[in-house]
């Protein structure tokens, strides 16, 4: 039988403009996008560490991040 002892998922987000609206409209509901995710992490307790956050030239957002899979135990993947 086997069990996971530990497990994380490391994701790469972009969060992108939407097209349809200004630019610095655009900038603002991207940050906007970013700050809800962040949120909605601590708000759902998925432990986690972001690892980059990185502004574009275009105003869009670059996170980096490793998060815990499902409910399983992170290990000392977040140290």
């Amino acid at each position: 039988m086997k069990r996971i002892k530990a497990a994380c998922i490391c994701q790469t987000l972009h969060f992108m403009l939407k097209d349809d609206v200004a630019h610095d409209e655009a900038v603002a509901l991207v940050a906007e996008e970013v700050a809800r995710y962040k949120q909605g992490l601590e708000k759902h307790h998925v432990q986690h560490k972001i690892v980059e956050e990185r502004p574009q030239a275009d105003g869009s957002i670059v996170l980096k991040i490793v998060k815990q899979y499902n409910q399983s135990p992170v290990g000392d993947y977040l140290q």
